[in-house]
Order: C-alpha cells, then sequence, then structure tokens
C-alpha cells in the first residue's frame, strides 16, 4: 500500500499531459466528472453512472456485460461501442484490485485507470505514462463513436499476403542454395584445420576443394549431419552468416551465452536467413530471424523464468494443477480427460533446435532440457517406464488422445520411436479386449498425433526409414479402430515452406498422416497478411491449420509477444477471408480418413467455396492455468499501459472438473498497444493499418472446426474419471 501512495505522487510527464489534454477536449463529460469529484471514489461513481446509463439501453449488450449472455454467438451480435462500455464498467467493478505480476517478477500490480486519470486531472500525479493515455484515448473515442473499425476488403488482406514470398518462390530458393553454398565452404575450412573433428564426417586424404565441396553436399541430404554441425556459439553463428550480424545482436548473443542459454541451429535452418536481402523480400525473414536471435529481454530474465503453464510442476505421487495422478512425474502431461502427452525419455526430448520463444525455457533454465544428444539415448530404465505408462493408459476411463511430443517426436530415431508407437498399439489393444468384459465401457485410443517442429527445422529426417514405421502402424491401428492420426507440426513464415519441406510433407501424408500445423503468434508473425500468407502456402502442400497460439509467457518473451487484441484483430479482420461454410463441414471431416489425398481435397474444397485458404485453426492462448482459451475481458489496465485480462475457460470442450475451483484466471501482458505498434514500426510496418487494435478487448473462442472432433463411440462411454484426484 505504501508503494502505491508513493506511485499516485508521481508526476506525469510532458507527453502523457498532452495525451491527457486531448482525451479530455474530446469527451466533455468525462472532464466534467473528473473536475467536479472531489476524492477518487466520486470519480469512479460519476464514470460508471455516465456508462451504465448508456448500457443499460442497449439490453442485450448490458446482459453480456453482467453475464447473463455468453458464447461465440452473443459475442459476435456485439457492437464496437458495446466493447468500450463494458470495458469501462469492467474498469469500475475492478478498481483498486491487485495481482502479483510475473513480468515484474512477482511485484503487485494494481488497476484503477479512473483513479489515475482523476489524479492526473487534480494534481497532475498518479505515474501513468503515455502508453496509458493513448489507451485511455482510443477507449473513450470508441466509446462515444467516433472512433469505429473498417474491415479491410480480401483485396486489402490479400495484398498484405502478397508482401511475403514463400520459401518456394525460384528467387528464394537460388538466395538459399547461396547461403548452404556459403556455410559449407566455412565448414569445410573448418574441417580442414581441424576446428571440427568428426568420425562419421571427415575427408579422405588427398581429396579436392571440389570433391570436398560435392561431398558435402551429399552429406547436406542427411539428418544427422546437420544435427552434428548444429551451431552452439554465437561467433560460429556469425561466421556462417557471412559474419552479417551487427555488434549489438552480437552483445546480446555474447551475454546470453555468458548466461547458460544454450545455442543449437543447424546448418539448414540457417540457411534460410537472408544474407544477401533482396529487394522484393525485406523483413520477410524474421519470422524465421527472431526464432534463432535471442533478445535482451530474455538474457535479462533467464535464470529468475518460472513456469507458465502450472501442470508443468509436478510432485512425485501429487496431482498436477488439472487433478491428474501420473504415472511418473516427468513422462506424461495431461490438461483434459480426453488427452495425455506423452514425453519420452529419448531423443525425442530433445528438438532441432531452440526456439527464442520457446513455451519450455524454464525448464531449458533448470537444465531438465538440453541439447547433449548422446545422453539423451534410451535406456532399460526408459522400457521399464514405458510399461507403467501404457498401464495407465490402458486403466484410464476417458483416454482416447494420445499426444506424442517432447522436445520433438520425431527426433528419437526410427527405432525409438517405433518402440513408443508398438507399445501404444498393444496397450490399444488390450484395452479393446478389457472393454468386452466391463458393463461400464472405456474409451478408446481414437487419435495419436506426433508433435514436431523437424518438417521445418530439418525436412531431412523425414527419410524413408520413418516413413516406414508411421505407415506401418497406421495399417495395424487402423484395424482395431483407431481413426485418426496426425502430425502436428510448427511452421511460422511462409519462408519456411521450402522445396525440402514440401517434400517432407508430401512423404508424411503418403504415410496416411494429417499434418496440421500450431502457429505461434510472435510479433513478427503477427504483421498485417503473414498468418494469412502462412495458411495459404501450409494449405498448398497439404498441410491444415489447428491453432494459431498466443506467445506464452512472461517478461523472458517480450519482445515476440504479440498482444492478445491483435490476436482477435487478426481473427476478425484477416483470418475471415479463409471462413469455411457450414455446408463443407460433414466434408472436411472426412479429410483424415483418406489422409493420401489431402492437397486435392483441400485445393478442391478451396476452389469450389472460392476461398483463398482454409481458417481451420482457432486463435487461443495457453492458459497458466488448465487448457486453453480466447474467452477473454479486459478488466484492468497498469499504469504502463499494459492490459489486464480476465481469461475463462474454452465451453466447446470437457475439461478437468478442478476449473469448476479454479475460477478465471488472470494475464498480465508483458508489453502495452502503444509499445507493440512501435515495435511493428520498427519492422517497416505502417501503424496506421493497425489502428482498430485499440478497440479489441474482448474475445471468445471459436468453435472447433469439424474435421478435428472425435469420432463418436459405437458404445456408451462410463462417466467415471479415473487417476483424477481433486
Amino acid at each position: 500500500m505504501e508503494n502505491i501512495v508513493k506511485l499516485d505522487r508521481i508526476a506525469i510527464n510532458v507527453k502523457s499531459h498532452r495525451v491527457l489534454k486531448k482525451l479530455l477536449k474530446e469527451n466533455p463529460v468525462l472532464e466534467e466528472i473528473m473536475r467536479n469529484a472531489r476524492n477518487e471514489t466520486e470519480a469512479l461513481v460519476g464514470v460508471k453512472n455516465w456508462v451504465s446509463e448508456i448500457l443499460e439501453k442497449r439490453p442485450f449488450a448490458y446482459s453480456f456485460y453482467k453475464g447473463v449472455t455468453t458464447g461465440r454467438e452473443s459475442f459476435e451480435k456485439l457492437s464496437w461501442e458495446d466493447y468500450a462500455a463494458i470495458r469501462l464498467l469492467d474498469y469500475v467493478d475492478n478498481a483498486g484490485r491487485s495481482y502479483e505480476d510475473l513480468n515484474l517478477r512477482g511485484e503487485k500490480a494494481v488497476t484503477n485507470p479512473v483513479k489515475m486519470i482523476w489524479l492526473a486531472v487534480t494534481y497532475g500525479t498518479g505515474g501513468a505514462k503515455p502508453a496509458f493515455f493513448e489507451d485511455m484515448l482510443y477507449l473513450f473515442r470508441q466509446f462515444s463513436g467516433t472512433y469505429s473499425v473498417k474491415l479491410p476488403s480480401r483485396e486489402k488482406i490479400v495484398s498484405w499476403m502478397e508482401r511475403y514470398p514463400s520459401g518456394q518462390d525460384p528467387r528464394i530458393v537460388k538466395l538459399r542454395e547461396e547461403n548452404r553454398d556459403r556455410i559449407i565452404n566455412v565448414l569445410i575450412e573448418k574441417i580442414d584445420n581441424g576446428q571440427i573433428k568428426d568420425s562419421k564426417y571427415c575427408f579422405e586424404e588427398g581429396m579436392s576443394g571440389e570433391q570436398k565441396f560435392l561431398k558435402m553436399l551429399g552429406w547436406w541430404k542427411e539428418h544427422l549431419f546437420h544435427l552434428r554441425f548444429a551451431v552452439r556459439s554465437p561467433d560460429l553463428l556469425n561466421e556462417l552468416l557471412g559474419n552479417s550480424l551487427d555488434p549489438d545482436t552480437m552483445k546480446v548473443l555474447y551475454s546470453a551465452e555468458k548466461k547458460g542459454i544454450p545455442f543449437f541451429i543447424n546448418p539448414y535452418y540457417l540457411s534460410l536467413l537472408h544474407v544477401r536481402v533482396p529487394y522484393f523480400a525485406i523483413g520477410a525473414d524474421l519470422g524465421i530471424r527472431y526464432y534463432v536471435l535471442y533478445s535482451q529481454q530474455l538474457v535479462d530474465e533467464f535464470g529468475s523464468i518460472v513456469a507458465w503453464e502450472k501442470e508443468d510442476i509436478v510432485e512425485p505421487g501429487k496431482p498436477n494443477a488439472a487433478g491428474w495422478l501420473l504415472p511418473t512425474h516427468n513422462n506424461v502431461h495431461r490438461r483434459y480427460p480426453e488427452v495425455a502427452i506423452l514425453i519420452p525419455d529419448t531423443m525425442g526430448r530433445a528438438c532441432g533446435g531452440l526456439c527464442a520463444s520457446c513455451q519450455r525455457l524454464y525448464d531449458f533454465q533448470s537444465g531438465h532440457l538440453n541439447f547433449n544428444l548422446d545422453k539423451l539415448k534410451p535406456g532399460q530404465k526408459w522400457n521399464d517406464k514405458l510399461r507403467v505408462i501404457m498401464d495407465y493408459f490402458e486403466k484410464d476411463s476417458q483416454l482416447r488422445d494420445i499426444l506424442i511430443t517432447g522436445g520433438d517426436a520425431l527426433m528419437s530415431t526410427d527405432n525409438s520411436l517405433k518402440r513408443i508407437l508398438d507399445a501404444v498399439y498393444e496397450m490399444a489393444s488390450r484395452k479393446i479386449a478389457s472393454n468386452r468384459k466391463r458393463k461400464e465401457k472405456y474409451a478408446e485410443l481414437l487419435r495419436i498425433r506426433l508433435g514436431t517442429r523437424l518438417p521445418a527445422y530439418l525436412p531431412q529426417r523425414i527419410n524413408d526409414g520413418l516413413i516406414g514405421v508411421l505407415s506401418e502402424f497406421k495399417k495395424k491401428a487402423s484395424d482395431i479402430g483407431v481413426r485418426q492420426f496426425l502430425i502436428q507440426t510448427h511452421f511460422e513464415a511462409p519462408m519456411e515452406i521450402t522445396p525440402e519441406a514440401g517434400e517432407a510433407v508430401k512423404r508424411l501424408i503418403s504415410a496416411g498422416w494429417t499434418v496440421t500445423n500450431q502457429l505461434v503468434f510472435t510479433s513478427s508473425a503477427s504483421r498485417r497478411g503473414h498468418t494469412a500468407k502462412l495458411r495459404k502456402v501450409l494449405n498448398d502442400i497439404g498441410i491444415l491449420t489447428y491453432y494459431t497460439f498466443s506467445v506464452k509467457g512472461y517478461m523472458e518473451n517480450n519482445f515476440n509477444f504479440a498482444t492478445n487484441a491483435r490476436a482477435v484483430q487478426e481473427q476478425i479482420e484477416e483470418k475471415v477471408i479463409g471462413q469455411i461454410d457450414k455446408k463443407y463441414f460433414d466434408r472436411i471431416r472426412e479429410f483424415p480418413l483418406e489422409a493420401e489425398k489431402m492437397v486435392d481435397n483441400i485445393s478442391r474444397l478451396r476452389q469450389e467455396a472460392g476461398l483463398p485458404f482454409l481458417s481451420t485453426d482457432r486463435n487461443v492462448l495457453n492458459l497458466p492455468g488448465v487448457g486453453k482459451s480466447s474467452t477473454y475481458r479486459v478488466i484492468g489496465i497498469t499504469r504502463y499501459g499494459r492490459r489486464i485480462l480476465e481469461f475463462d475457460h474454452d465451453s466447446t470442450r470437457v475439461h478437468s472438473p478442478i476449473i469448476h475451483k479454479m475460477g478465471k484466471v488472470i494475464i498480465i501482458e508483458s508489453k502495452s498497444i502503444s509499445e507493440y505498434l512501435k515495435q511493428l514500426e520498427e519492422m517497416g510496418e505502417n501503424p496506421m493499418e493497425y489502428e482498430s487494435i485499440w478497440g479489441y478487448s474482448l474475445g471468445e473462442t471459436e468453435p472447433r472446426m469439424s474435421v478435428y472432433e472425435y469420432p463418436d463411440f459405437k458404445f456408451n462411454i462410463t462417466k467415471e474419471i479415473t487417476n483424477l484426484e481433486i
């Protein structure tokens, strides 16, 4: 409380005064309330009475504000002015509440925007920054109707999409070949002078320079080559990029190395970064570049990062945050009754590279995750664990969906992956046999998923051996009733869709697996048209989009964070041109049943429906509690203009019963709308193209597309929930 009093006495700066003056001039009623209020309480009452009187004349919106009316259908009936009125009343209702701000390592954040305006008007104090007043200025413009949203035309969205070439553009392919050749020549030199030594990848004595180059071109097609020669230091990174990194970037990378943040960037992925920037693709590689280069915020926070998802923290023998009892404390993650995540003790615990905004930075910080690949080879203990895990799955009453991930599922060797899939098959078979004897039937396995980024990071991994394992498993698992076989990958940018990536996806599809994509909506990926273009080029090679995730984490991911308002803006203003008519839902539901025809089926539907891409993904945030959702309201704002969001759970899916005890989830964003727009401007964007972003203060989770629904069982499932302790 003492700290809050001190902050209330801090004078606002000149820029804040100027924005405040504009706010009052445009809103004479607000100015009158502030000038006449003798204290903050009178200011709050004045604003509440003013806004309530107007909103009560719009019964539907008032009902939504009160929580009487909910859901996506109701959300879509709200007007632009309704958004603002609801936010203003939420600000008043939540005035004075404090929250732990993990962006600031647990400091208390207090929301009381009306008080901050009153202090600024009355005393010129309150310490509110310009970003706060800019947000207030747009809020009252929206409320009064002087600031409206004009949805961009389809032609405008397509023009934004055209800013971003795909990695299959012949001009981009030529540049990547130049990059590859430069990297190869540097590596040859380092092998020759003894800086790099490898028993497998070495040259025979007497080979000419041309022979060495051709030899390495052959190695380039092998995924193990890229893992062996992955970059693990800033200096080698810069050298392979033609020493093109600027001194400020290198300073950050040296700090990251000193802090203990691992580097692991394979030569193939490094070849996707521009060194010679083409005039037709300026900034097109930022979605890739910012996944490789670390930010100062990440360096500063590393060592103090806390786990984002509470279910990531598990004590042996105790239920996780969602109430699930787990067979081992670090191999199974679980949120929902129907789904379990399996993280094997194999090389699948590692990745093909470290993404700068990785959700598991907390585990890298502790050393739990790393790139010591030789130490990740499975031992006898893993075989014992695997049996325990499968026994757990077999005796679970609701489980029908297993996601094998890591790390990265495809980092496991073919033999390791086959052993896991065989164990899953045998478990599913035993469960079917046991079910024949049960009166109360348990759910059986309907879906198996493999989580991987290797089609983007290291497409060379998708080789004949892997395809053989996947094809064999699909054939025999289909025979016992498993219906859906999904590869869940993660392409971040159209520039990642290279000829090699396209060939890798083609192979996966040929094995009868449906390939879906989960995009992380980073600041660079959130640029106008970028995600829309990604959806199109993914569809072109036979990938269905699955999730568009807001960036998780606290201040360590500040640089890559795009505000939730931008996620809603993209959903409503850009993704909409790929919206699928309900008359096609039954048809698209059948796509996974003939996965081998995915490219043709997607193309035919797009052509028939007149769509540039299929909007099959949902925009969501992985909550730091339990589950995914984009159902939220902005209920507060800090002095720095960082919005405080109250999330509710996704009402469209089955949750652990614990959510009824948990209540709603509070998120304090790590940057303000103003900071986000300035960052976009530094990327070469025009902030005016994003101006409607200020008004998106509500979100509602989209319904799940039919293609991702579970098939129905031919029998009724027990209501009993096993392996749960609330």
